[in-house]
């Protein structure tokens, strides 16, 4: 997961930890880490997250960009009070509450009670983790700083926005004409706030000043910088009020009333303090209440995929608000439905759920019910850790059967461990035998799916195994099943519906499937790099699959060094994982170029080959940037701009570019170089300066050329003709004079060594008959 960009919690932290910058200065250089929980002072409250609003104040933190101390990450959110400090008397364990809280991109936060409101009923934790920045920012700027008034007009930079979008609804709510300004693509979602089509224009020019002279304005809201600033200053009428939101340009209050004859306010909300604070964050709820404001649009991401929303943030590809949510699949009251429940994994997975997270409520089906072998022992274990537990015979690969449990129960979670075998060589598989497997996997789940699709479940788990996903000999019928279940998976999540499959090994149990297999063919699976996971273990891997929140993940005990044994016959999946690949990733990397030892390799190379070397250097790093799935995506003579750099992405690929060349380089480095190989050219003298000249190939032979030749088969050579040429050519004479030296040749001295010719062409190799024919026709530089 983490090769692949995904954030996974510390391991043994349970819920003590958070996002963190770890790598300041680029927006892959954050990570999860350990954070312990802190006792609560006089006024503060606990509360578990639930979802966490992103904002401009966190890019511009992972960059190191924030003038002054930006503070820890995550300042807003929503989720459930879980513990109150002294003096908190209106808010209480358990209530659904928002607002302002202190590192918020995690498990639980700290907040001050007076910065905190109840959720509206109806709202998800997004929306409510959507709400508290934009719409307090809106608000405050506009009623508290610019004291809008009714009739008046105000001018909203980047209107499409977070704290764009809720200043346009504030301000027709407080009676003002609204202007704004977005990206074209994103004009239909502010006219469809109610703003007039001549008065939107775009945020990427500042031809909106010319647009909008004729009638001017009397409040600027204000996020730009640079001209932007300039060209909105003269559209204030006198005695106008700007207000300044953004971070990268302030101007001093005093030469900005000089020359422009307005008021100008740079502000950050924090500085309002918590009692106003939680007046402004009341007097919002009642508005929505009344639904004067609605929710503004949110995206949302799985905190494991915080580096993509800060990267979506960053270019402002989103309209509306970026939130992360906190995945706590176990958290709320209702009943945990366990397919399975009476058989090994399934009563293992019981016990884990009731003694390590609480839950109080469980449905355990199996074919066999109460009548299963342990079900009375489970069943009374169980209530004696204070769960109530219902065990009930239920076939759920019948549908009907599965209806008839399911109705009237309150769902909060389903997880299906259900399954069997009937392992056999595949010319053995029977239609009978495939529907068998496949009707206590696949069916099931797929009656769950259907069955609770009422439901508002925070979890849906499915048991799958690693045989879906690398193969298993003999076991064609149940790879295909635990495959389905990892596509279902895939499916419920691009329908928003939640949904992890998980693709287990082997367990270390002698209960469930794991228990048919005998101490030596364990033994055997061990040498061959498959050991089984101990109970404890798999279940530490199950809550950590379910905090990052993928739609599939693969839980499963190896050992590289007994898999390169058999490397040869390994699934193409595991190839990468034994130390004969890690061996060429690591080469890989090296020829990308790393700071420590880049200059010495550039010194070895011929000029194209350096060039090459840089360029796949810049290019990877600009697809790290953009988020492109592969390097070769970037075109090396398209402009940077036009690839989409903004300032931002341009400091973090300079960043980027100098930890891997170590290199001092500017913030304007891609506007001074603007394409990936004038960066290249760049980088090259830089990193050659007082270096000899680039290696050259023997005899002056273009080795691209030579490389080229020697690479293609010496059949393929026969077959295509070009044999013959370079025969003819291995056997002239070589050539000395330029291609208009008229001059007749000297004869050679008596002594002199005359190229020697092999007894026999035919009998050279490829790369030797090359090197001779290339020799025989370079011609002098």
């Amino acid at each position: 997961m983490a090769a692949d960009g995904v954030l996974a919690p510390p391991a043994g932290a349970g819920d003590a930890w958070r996002l963190d910058i770890v790598d300041q200065g680029r927006l892959d250089g954050i990570s999860l880490v350990p954070e312990e929980r802190r006792p609560l002072g006089p006024g503060e409250v606990r509360v578990a997250m639930r979802a966490a609003g992103v904002n401009f104040r966190d890019v511009l933190n992972v960059l190191g960009m924030y003038p002054g101390d930006a503070g820890r990450m995550g300042l807003e959110g929503a989720g459930v009070i879980v513990e109150t400090g002294p003096g908190v008397d209106r808010l209480a364990v358990g209530d659904r509450v928002m607002g302002m809280l202190d590192a918020a991109f995690g498990p639980t936060a700290v907040a001050d009670a007076r910065t905190l409101a109840p959720m509206p009923k109806g709202w998800t934790y997004e929306q409510a983790a959507s709400v508290p920045i934009v719409f307090l920012t809106a608000y405050y700027a506009l009623v508290d700083l610019a004291g809008l008034q009714e009739g008046e007009s105000v001018l909203i930079h980047a209107a499409a926005g977070g704290v764009g979008m809720a200043a346009v609804q504030l301000a027709r709510h407080l009676g003002a004409e609204v202007y704004a300004t977005a990206s074209e693509g994103k004009w239909p979602a502010v006219r469809e706030l109610g703003v007039d089509a001549d008065r939107v224009a775009s945020s990427r020019t500042t031809e909106f000043e010319h647009h909008f002279r004729a009638d001017g304005v009397d409040v600027v809201l204000d996020s730009l910088a640079g001209e932007f600033v300039d060209a909105s200053l003269r559209l204030l009428r006198p005695g106008g009020r700007f207000v300044e939101m953004g971070k990268t340009d302030i101007r001093e209050a005093g030469v900005v009333a000089a020359e422009h004859g307005v008021s100008y306010r740079a502000f950050d909300l924090v500085e309002a303090g918590p009692d106003r604070i939680g007046e402004m964050l009341d007097a919002l709820l009642e508005l929505f209440e009344q639904g004067a404001l609605r929710p503004i649009p949110v995206t949302a991401f799985d905190i494991a995929r915080a580096p993509e929303a800060l990267r979506l943030l960053q270019q402002a590809k989103h309209v509306g608000k970026v939130v992360l949510t906190v995945p706590a699949p176990w958290s709320r009251p209702g009943t945990v439905l366990i397919t399975g429940g009476t058989g090994g994994l399934g009563a293992l997975l019981a016990r884990h759920l009731v003694e390590r997270h609480g839950v109080r409520d469980l449905l355990l089906l199996s074919r066999r019910g109460p009548e299963a072998p342990g079900a009375a022992e489970l069943r009374a274990a169980l209530a004696e850790s204070g769960a109530h537990v219902d065990v009930v015979a239920c076939d759920v690969s019948d549908r009907e059967q599965l209806a008839g449990v399911l109705d009237g129960v309150p769902l909060s979670a389903v997880v299906h461990t259900a399954g069997v075998l009937d392992d056999g060589i595949l010319t053995g598989l029977t239609g009978e035998r495939l529907a068998h497997v496949l009707a206590a996997k696949t069916d099931a789940a797929r009656h769950l799916h259907e069955l609770t699709a009422g439901f508002p479940l925070d979890a849906f788990v499915l048991y799958s195994s690693v045989a879906g996903v690398i193969g298993s000999a003999g076991q064609a019928a149940y790879a295909a099943a635990n495959a389905t279940l990892d596509a279902l998976a895939t499916a419920r999540r691009a329908q928003g519906l939640p949904a992890v499959s998980l693709a287990w090994g082997m367990w270390e149990t002698e209960a469930g499937m794991g228990g048919t297999l005998s101490r030596t063919e364990l033994a055997r699976m061990r040498r061959q790099g498959f050991p089984a996971l101990p109970g404890d273990e798999a279940l530490a891997l199950l809550d950590a699959a379910l905090r990052i929140n993928e739609p599939v993940a693969v839980p499963v005990a190896l050992r590289p060094a007994a898999l390169a044994e058999h490397a040869d016959n390994l699934s193409g999946v595991l190839r990468d994982l034994v130390p004969a690949a890690r061996r060429r990733k690591a080469a890989a990397r090296d020829a990308s170029g790393t700071a420590e030892n880049l200059t010495a390799r550039l010194t070895a190379l011929t000029a194209p080959e350096q060039d090459q070397l840089l360029l796949d250097l810049v290019r990877a790093q600009v697809a790290a940037v953009l988020g492109h799935s592969s390097p070769a995506s970037v075109e090396p003579t398209r402009a940077f701009k036009d690839l989409g750099f903004d300032s931002l992405t341009a400091v973090d690929l300079r960043n980027r570019i100098g930890a891997a060349t170590a290199l001092t380089l500017p913030a304007t480095l891609v506007f001074d170089h603007p394409t990936p190989e004038d960066l290249v050219r760049l980088l090259r003298d830089r990193l050659l300066a007082g270096t000899a000249a680039p290696a050259s190939d023997d005899n002056g032979i273009d080795p691209q050329v030579r490389d080229l030749l020697t690479a293609i088969p010496m059949v393929r050579l026969r077959e295509s003709g070009v044999l013959d040429l370079l025969r003819r050519l291995a056997d002239r004479p070589a050539d000395t004079t330029g291609p208009d030296d008229a001059r007749p040749a000297a004869a050679p001295a008596a002594h002199a060594e005359q190229p020697r010719q092999p007894a026999s062409l035919d009998a050279m190799g490829a790369d030797s008959l090359v090197q001779l024919a290339l020799k025989r026709v370079q011609r002098p530089a």
